[in-house]
């Protein structure tokens, strides 16, 4: 039975979870982004008074937990020394590891990375791809080297993006996808020789955290509406209105064409319903449902849309 030890957090960690055991694997150790992120005692009130869900689905395994500051600490090393893992799968995670932590187990240091690699390295590629218009994703589980997302491949499954998913949708599809990937994975190093892939530098493509958040009206309609569909859930695509910050909660495309307007003209308003409308570069309008972008001005919405939107302003 292999031994594993799992790092990371979120939707990623829990479904290498459940993919470990639905592989019947033995998993020695788990550590969870709160480890690093809270003081000790602070986490401990935490995990009382407001537990995560990544504690709760741990705890609802009777997972044993590593305790440290950070994966590369020597407290970490010593307990990976002690637990002497086959194998460690990381589910997202915010540190670099060092390889003298990746090179401890007896098989290998395994990624789960959201896209199909080389391309999409780097932090959330749910956003990238779909504001790219990409029609496929995937996850891919790869060796750890010195890189980022570098490291060769041992598998991969695609994942088909629809024209009406969001960040999150891809994502929660996309994690459930790696939860079959991974059991079949492990059970594959269990019982055969897997030749890892070595990735394309030639094919490969790197983007950062998610930016170029504000719209552009000079651009097409599917352009902007991806953007308001990459972001959510962790933000929202907005533009200025008379230096008034206005986010985008959701956005549709008209088809109509032949509209007597400028780029970028509102050419319809619904304070009712929070929502305009906006015609783009290529002769579609965009309708959108729009929220004030501060916090304390969200009350006032409707207020605003009804006081200082009007038909023929134009967006910059």
């Amino acid at each position: 039975m292999l031994r594993v030890v799992i790092i990371g957090y979120g939707e990623m960690f829990t479904n290498l979870i459940a993919g470990t055991l639905d592989a019947n694997c033995e998993i020695v150790g788990v550590f969870r982004n709160e480890m690093r992120k809270y003081h000790p005692l602070i986490r401990k009130i935490k995990d009382i008074l407001n537990p995560s869900l990544d504690y709760n689905y741990i705890k609802s395994y009777n997972l044993p937990e590593i305790y440290a500051n950070s994966v590369n600490s020597q407290k970490f090393k010593k307990r990976l020394l002690k637990l002497n893992p086959d194998i460690i799968l990381i589910g997202s995670w915010g540190e670099k590891i060092k390889k003298e932590i990746y090179d401890l187990p007896k098989i290998a240091t395994i990624n789960a990375h959201p896209s199909l690699l080389p391309t999409y390295r780097g932090p959330n590629p749910y956003f990238w791809t779909i504001k790219n218009r990409e029609q496929t994703s995937g996850v891919t589980f790869h060796l750890l080297d010195d890189g980022f997302d570098t490291g060769a491949i041992l598998a991969q499954e695609e994942i088909k993006i629809y024209p009406s998913d969001t960040g999150k949708t891809l994502k929660e599809r996309t994690v459930l996808t790696a939860r079959g990937v991974v059991c079949e994975l492990l059970k594959a190093l269990r019982e055969d020789i897997i030749i890892p892939l070595k990735q394309r530098e030639d094919k490969a493509s790197y983007f950062s955290h998610p930016s170029e958040l504000e719209l552009d009206f000079h651009k097409t309609a599917e352009e902007n509406e991806a953007i308001t569909r990459a972001i959510i859930p962790w933000g929202n695509a907005y533009f200025y209105h008379k230096n008034t910050p206005i986010a985008v909660l959701s956005a549709e495309i008209d088809e109509t064409s032949n509209i007597k307007a400028k780029i970028g003209e509102i050419i319809d308003v619904s304070y009712k319903d929070k929502e305009i409308s906006v015609l783009c570069a290529n002769n579609k309008i965009l309708k959108m449902k729009l929220e004030l972008y501060k916090k304390i001005d969200r009350a006032f919405t409707k207020n605003y849309i009804k006081r200082e939107m009007t038909i023929g302003d134009i967006i910059e």
